[in-house]
């Protein structure tokens, strides 16, 4: 058995330059040679690429806790936020409070005015011609989803978009200083919030910062003020990280493949079933990571305690030993259901059934009114702690 709690060298280099494909492709030869693997990058961390190891970690909340580092590269400036950076039972409350905001009837109510956003935020695009479907469709209309999520007010959508999108930047570059301004502003954003509801509470199942007022904590006392700031702050920015790379993601593949276009444009009831394969295809997330509680050996490597483990969730929804031609997009995988696009566990995103709906109606509206997409330009990937692309020019031809 190897110790590796302190490797010598690095397994691989999660600095080096990528394309689209290119992080599948060191995927693939990882979990094949390597499958907990270790880099030296961004002060040290372990990836986890096989499906069963990266489930199985993340359904394991007590030896692989979030109270440490739940992300990687992390916050430059420590900052914990609940309930992503928080364990049971202390996240609980948070995580229950936010997710009955959305309820079945909340979404089915939010659905009409989700569409109008759709189609309002393509028209620009449309209109055009041509453009980036990333940064502009890609951030603007995910603001809207989460500005009716929130309830916050139309003046604030695209300040939040603004906001938003050079955080998430400054994030992966690990510019601290831009990092706290944007930061800074969003808290500003969530106090406003927490004080208006404060004054005009709203139903607690339609509203996030009301649900979290209204809440107590395992032992029955009310939430603290401050962490449900922070709880909301966290929930101004976490849907307009992955959106903007799925929808480029997608732009992409019907780009090369315009026979799936054509059959979703033609046949809207098979946008749902491909929808689940473009999120196996393309999940975003290799950056969110754990830390043990205590000294762990896996697959002969030994884990220890502060050293932060990724779940490469793109690797895992990749795995040949569970999707067969993993790489290819195969309408109605009859496995479907084990893709880990939105995590596992305690930690499993909780806005999932708001992602699946949004993105929904913003791929029917993309085949329905646009012909073909073609990529004209190059595509810029992101950088960690996301996979795919931030850049997508593109020219489309209406339908």
């Amino acid at each position: 058995m190897v110790d590796a709690a302190q490797p010598v060298t690095d397994d691989f280099d999660p600095l080096a330059p990528e394309t689209f494909e290119s992080p599948h492709q060191l995927y693939r030869e990882l979990r094949a040679r390597c499958p907990v693997a270790y880099t030296s990058a961004y002060g040290g961390f372990w990836a986890l690429l096989r499906h069963a190891d990266v489930d199985a970690a993340a359904r394991d909340p007590e030896l692989f806790i979030s109270s440490v580092r739940a992300v990687v590269p992390s916050d430059p400036r420590g900052i914990r936020r609940p309930p992503l950076n928080f364990d049971a039972p202390a996240h609980t409350p948070f995580r229950t409070a936010l997710e009955r905001t959305l309820g079945r009837e909340r979404l089915a109510a939010m659905a009409p005015r989700l569409r109008a956003h759709a189609i309002a935020q393509l028209e620009p695009l449309l209109r055009s011609g041509e453009g980036d479907i990333a940064k502009q469709f890609g951030t603007t209309y995910p603001a809207f989803v989460a500005a009716e999520w929130l309830n916050l007010k139309e003046s604030e959508v695209w300040q939040l978009a603004e906001t938003a999108s050079i955080w998430v930047d400054a994030w992966r570059r690990q510019d601290a200083e831009t990092v706290t301004d944007k930061s800074n502003a969003m808290y500003a954003m969530a106090r406003a919030l927490v004080a208006d509801r404060r004054a005009n509470p709203r139903p607690i199942t339609e509203d996030p910062a009301s649900s979290l007022l209204a809440a107590t904590d395992h032992e029955g006392r009310p939430l603290d003020e401050e962490l449900i700031v922070g709880a909301l702050r966290q929930s101004l920015v976490v849907g307009l990280v992955a959106p903007p790379i799925l929808l480029g993601a997608i732009a992409v593949h019907l780009a090369r493949d315009p026979g799936l276009h054509d059959r979703l444009r033609d046949d809207p009831a098979l946008v749902p079933p491909a929808l689940e394969e473009l999120l196996r295809l393309y999940a975003p997330y290799r950056g969110f990571s754990r830390t043990v509680s205590r000294p762990v050996v896996l697959h002969g490597r030994r884990i220890v305690p502060g050293v932060p483990v990724t779940l490469v969730y793109a690797s895992a929804n990749r795995d040949e030993s569970v999707f067969s031609d993993p790489d290819a997009f195969v309408l109605d995988r009859p496995n479907i259901g084990r893709h880990l696009a939105f995590g596992a566990g305690p930690h499993r995103c909780l806005g999932m059934n708001l992602a699946r709906l949004s993105l929904r109606i913003a791929l029917e509206e993309l085949v329905r009114r646009v012909r073909r997409i073609e990529v004209v330009g190059e595509i810029e990937p992101t950088r960690m702690p996301e996979l795919g692309p931030q850049r997508v020019p593109v020219r489309l031809l209406l339908a």
